[in-house]
């Protein structure tokens, strides 16, 4: 059987330095972790996590918590989990996943949390001893990773007044959260700052919803306008209501969404949107929490992606 020894003897280093690279990698240059990765995977060498784990305390576990209901037709979590997956992977953690019900279940080092709404902060969130951070924007203090929810927004809004839009509604999610807040002030901040009016509207994250509400607004129509959604779940429930009416997209109407993770592909025309870096934002969280684990629960702020704006055919003739 291969031993630490011998992974030392053919990297040329000591023992402790080669336990360092297998405990605490952050503590060691990279040259040294090279060297000691390219002995081990000469040797067939396998690090023994579990005694590891045993000797540390530690579960080498992490959990997944959602809190809001999962839809099936969309692969937004399915990017999330990879990310986290994968950065844990890097690092010999396992990732359970779990939901309001089944959060008690089995230990864990530490938790990442999505879903989360108001109600939550002083209930779920408050019973946590272990080390958490959240996927998605609040004003409770919490650590969190998330989108620039306001940039976002405000990309679009632009997007559509440079092509001459004046009329411009918005269709936010129903929800008193600071993401949709974030998205709500982008669009506000850019009517205002070109002195256009505001439309605004709040409504269910459905494309049905949607819909129903768009085809309120554009039954009359009688002037070019565009939607600014704050999902592209929203955003292909108004293309349906614009196109049941016969109204041409994007002359007589411009649709942007948000999210760029796949409905706006899906959609007939494409949608224009702002991406979010799923799979790197998951692989974020898992950094983010694996360090507060080290660092014994120290707080670590907060980190914000870049949106990436996608110009489609619903908005710009392609």
């Amino acid at each position: 059987m291969v031993t630490i020894s011998d992974v030392a003897k053919r990297a040329h280093v000591s023992k402790m330095t080669v336990s360092r690279v297998i405990n605490h990698p952050e503590q060691v240059t990279d040259d040294l972790k090279k060297l000691v990765y390219e002995a081990m995977e000469q040797l067939n060498y396998v690090p023994n996590y579990a005694a590891r784990a045993l000797v540390s305390n530690r579960t080498q576990v992490i959990k997944f918590l959602i809190l809001e209901e999962m839809d099936t037709t969309e692969p937004y979590y399915m990017n999330l989990l990879a990310g986290i997956a994968k950065e844990l992977e890097r690092n010999h953690y396992s990732l359970q996943l779990v939901t309001r019900k089944s959060k008690d279940i089995g230990q864990c080092d530490g938790v990442i949390a999505t879903g989360v709404r108001s109600y939550d902060y002083d209930t779920i969130l408050k019973e946590f001893s272990k080390p958490l951070i959240l996927f998605g924007q609040n004003d409770r203090g919490f650590d969190f990773i998330d989108v620039n929810n306001e940039k976002g927004t405000r990309l679009l809004t632009e997007h559509v007044i440079n092509l001459g839009f004046e009329k411009i509604y918005f269709f936010g999610i129903d929800l008193q959260e600071s993401f949709m807040f974030a998205r709500q002030k982008g669009y506000l901040d850019t009517v205002e700052s070109y002195g256009l009016p505001r439309h605004l509207y709040r409504i269910k994250n459905s494309s049905s919803a949607a819909q129903k509400k768009a085809k309120e607004i554009l039954s009359n129509w009688n002037e070019k306008c565009a939607f600014i959604c704050a999902s592209d779940r929203i955003a292909l429930g108004v293309i349906r209501a614009a196109q049941s009416l016969q109204l041409l997209i994007p002359r007589q109407v411009a649709v942007t969404g948000f999210d760029g993770v796949f409905l706006d592909r899906i959609s007939s025309p494409r949608i224009t949107t702002v991406r979010q870096p799923v799979v790197e934002m998951g692989e974020a969280c898992a950094r983010m929490l694996l360090k507060k684990i080290r660092e014994n629960g120290k707080a670590q702020g907060h980190q914000f992606f870049e949106p990436e704006l996608l110009i489609r055919p619903s908005t710009v003739h392609e």
